[in-house]
């Protein structure tokens, strides 16, 4: 009788062990956000950026991105959501239309460098259209700008940033539902690049 008690205790707590080594807890300083679920299809990592572009802590962030990228080749799904605070959308109408020309990427970029290097105001049209002009958008982009055609996809973003709980920029939501701030790590860019690899690296044991 004690042998078969030993046994039945050895194997469940070796069926809690198996279990727990199934699902391990992911690592890093995160919160996890209510009314989402974790998704993660075991191939590749989603991380849906939220950013503005007058937002000094985003400009400095793009340094980290292409290092976080680089630790884990063809396994993130990089999203990049700006948002649109201040007077004028038209800087991220022009992403908008960018991304949908395969060029979102670049006025991302185009984008930052126009407010903080070289101190343009990316509220005004003209301003952005010759930004436009710059990433090799085509003759269409100046009256799809002009006319508001991306207006719906600014709303949009706003209301999957309050989905979030998005308080501050930028903010990352890895995997679904784990919403990282700078503010998770005390505002400091390297701590904040490397907790989004420890917390990547996790999921990807799993």
């Amino acid at each position: 009788m004690k042998r078969i008690m030993a046994l039945a205790l050895f194997v469940c707590m070796f069926g809690v062990y198996a279990n727990a080594s199934d699902k391990p807890k992911i690592e890093g300083n995160y919160e996890q956000v209510a009314d989402h679920e974790f998704v993660f299809d075991g191939k590749q990592v989603e991380i849906v950026e939220f950013l503005n572009f007058y937002c000094g802590h985003c400009y400095n962030f793009e340094k980290s991105i292409p290092v976080i990228k680089g630790n884990f080749p063809k396994k993130i799904k990089w999203i990049t959501v700006p948002l649109y605070w201040g007077k004028s959308s038209k800087a991220v109408e022009a992403f908008f239309l960018a991304e949908e020309a395969g060029k979102g990427e670049e006025m991302k970029q185009a984008l930052f460098k126009a407010v903080f290097v070289e101190k343009r105001d990316v509220s005004k049209v003209d301003v952005v259209e010759t930004i436009g002009i710059d990433v090799g958008m085509g003759f269409d982009f100046s009256r799809k700008l002009r006319a508001g055609d991306k207006a719906k996809e600014v709303g949009e973003a706003i209301l999957k940033s309050q989905t979030y709980k998005v308080s501050e920029t930028p903010t990352l939501v890895i995997a679904g539902n784990l919403r990282v701030t700078a503010h998770n790590t005390g505002h400091e860019p390297d701590a904040f690049r490397n907790n989004v690899i420890t917390i990547i690296k996790s999921i990807l044991k799993k």
